[in-house]
């Protein structure tokens, strides 16, 4: 099973995805924890040249590429053989974030988005994505508060440090995305608690399990 975690900067998708891993365990299931970029050997060098603010203003199209390239590597690498080897696999970010922030946010064109990623997907696509929704100013102050903290307002602050109007747009963005596809996404309220937040996880992946009538293979 293939589940996505979206969000804007600081909706506390890695938080979540820790507390429905240790969750998966206690059942009795190996589950893979996984990230975008960077979930790689590849992706981690991108990683570093997508999230640092010393990198400077990438055109959006270089932006885009490199993106897209660490996907191909990830899915290769990582998440298609975890998933052949029936595992869970729970990762941060995935197709949808591409669509939010170079689409809704950049403004590029959206169609040929999903085609590209098409390209670099080979249509695989998650069973469950859970859209972690806060309101951007609350989120981009988590996502500050919690650099300081690990010392990253550099290394990984290129999309803090963008504008307020495009990440209201990249909420949008997502917003619009699980509009289209209901049986897909499911909204969590992540301005909750984090206790909250992550029983509105559990419940979504327990839906889904149910609404598939299978386990978690």
């Amino acid at each position: 099973m293939f589940v996505t975690f979206e969000g804007i900067e600081g909706a506390g998708k890695s938080t979540a995805i820790s507390h429905l891993a240790e969750f998966l365990r206690e059942q009795g299931h190996d589950p893979v924890c996984t990230r975008e970029p960077g979930g790689s050997v590849l992706g981690r060098s991108l990683r570093s040249l997508l999230l640092d603010a010393r990198t400077g203003v990438l055109s959006s199209r270089a932006e885009l590429f490199l993106f897209l390239a660490d996907r191909a590597q990830h899915l290769a690498e990582v998440v298609r053989p975890a998933l052949e080897a029936g595992q869970v696999v729970l990762c941060d970010r995935y197709t949808d974030s591409t669509l939010a922030y170079q689409g809704y946010g950049r403004g590029l064109d959206i169609e040929q988005l999903r085609s590209l990623d098409q390209m670099a997907t080979g249509g695989l696509k998650p069973d469950l994505t859970l859209l972690l929704d806060v309101p951007v100013r609350c989120g981009l102050e988590r996502a500050g508060e919690r650099n300081k903290a690990l010392g990253t307002v550099v290394a990984e602050g290129r999309f803090d440090a963008e504008s307020l109007d495009f990440h209201e747009r990249v909420r949008a963005g997502y917003l619009a995305l699980a509009a289209e596809e209901p049986d897909r996404f499911a909204i969590v309220q992540a301005a909750e608690s984090p206790e909250d937040i992550v029983l509105q996880c559990r419940s979504a992946l327990e839906t889904c399990l149910h609404l598939r009538g299978r386990g978690l293979d």
